[in-house]
């Protein structure tokens, strides 16, 4: 019988040990079979943003691949650390949703994920993708100005409820929010692209498909994002009231129905550059992939065409 050749390939795990299904058990576990393939060094995030000093570390210092174990936000952090390196990027389920290794074809059970990775050393092949921009900040999948950022920042907020309710409470939190903050007097946006110019209440721009999940549904909010089409979609709520979020919201969670299909929607694909500002300079709260960042007055939203390896 031969043996197993030893590992060749560095690969530096990131781990984000707060994340909603990691523990130091299942880190262990993973890290000791990955290393039957792998040369595999582990370190955990200690704060925000840690995740992108590490791999942007990994990449100098000549990783053959940085693989980030946590939610959206590491992947995100991880990312946009390695942005326009030639160090690949691998992603291992973590988090509540795990959109990004759903997007890349990655199974989201740890352990099909890892046998997966495992898989991969035998069949080397990086790929590049593109990454979304606003401001200075790459992201994966989506960015969005206004409601979906509000909804964010309350649930990452109370991290408990998040993994034990999951999708409900996010959609408990939208209610709620709607309700008290955007019924009556909404954060308003200037929003141009290609010349064109709309005033509106949100803001979701897609560097790929889908927006997110509701359990296994995918939630299709844009139309035409791809991970290499070197553009972005984008869709924006008009207004918002009482007779209006209903459709909204069926059409976000129906199989057919197209939400850009929404009177109250405007819908944008093919483009390269969108930028939305306050009218008034009040601040408007920004998510980037399921994270909150921030309230910012305007925001230039652009794409990075190929920037990200990835190995998937």
């Amino acid at each position: 019988m031969l043996a197993q050749p030893a590992p060749s390939k560095r690969m530096l795990i990131i781990v984000n040990p707060y994340a909603t299904t990691v523990s130091d058990r299942l880190k262990n576990l993973v890290v000791y079979a990955l290393r039957g393939r792998y040369q595999v060094d582990a370190v955990e995030t200690q704060s925000r943003d840690h995740a992108t000093l590490l791999s942007r570390e990994a990449a100098h210092e000549g990783y053959d691949i940085v693989v980030a174990f946590g939610g959206d936000g590491t992947v995100n952090e991880a990312a946009h650390g390695l942005a326009g390196s030639a160090t690949p990027l691998a992603v291992l389920p973590g988090g509540a949703t795990n959109v990004y290794c759903r997007l890349l074809g990655v199974p989201d059970e740890i352990v099909d994920a890892t046998e997966h990775l495992l898989r991969l050393a035998d069949d080397w092949r990086p790929r590049r993708v593109d990454l979304g921009l606003v401001n200075d900040r790459h992201f994966l999948f989506s960015a969005g100005l206004g409601l979906d950022a509000s909804v964010v920042e309350r649930v990452d907020s109370h991290p408990y409820r998040k993994a034990k309710f999951g999708e409900w409470y996010f959609t408990w939190a939208a209610l709620d929010i709607f309700m008290r903050r955007y019924l009556m007097n909404p954060p308003q946006m200037d929003v141009r692209w290609d010349g064109q110019d709309l005033r509106g209440v949100t803001l979701i721009v897609q560097n790929a498909h889908p927006y997110t999940y509701f359990n296994r549904r995918p939630i299709e909010i844009a139309e035409g994002a791809e991970l290499d089409s070197g553009t972005l979609a984008a869709a924006m709520l008009r207004r918002a009231s009482p007779i209006d979020m209903p459709t909204v919201i069926w059409r976000a969670l129906s199989k057919r129905a197209r939400i850009v299909g929404h009177r109250r929607v405007t819908g944008l694909s093919g483009v390269q550059t969108i930028e939305a500002r306050s009218p008034d300079g009040t601040p408007i709260p920004l998510q980037v992939d399921g994270d909150y960042i921030g309230d910012i007055p305007e925001a230039r939203f652009g794409i990075a065409a190929g920037a990200l390896r990835v190995v998937a």
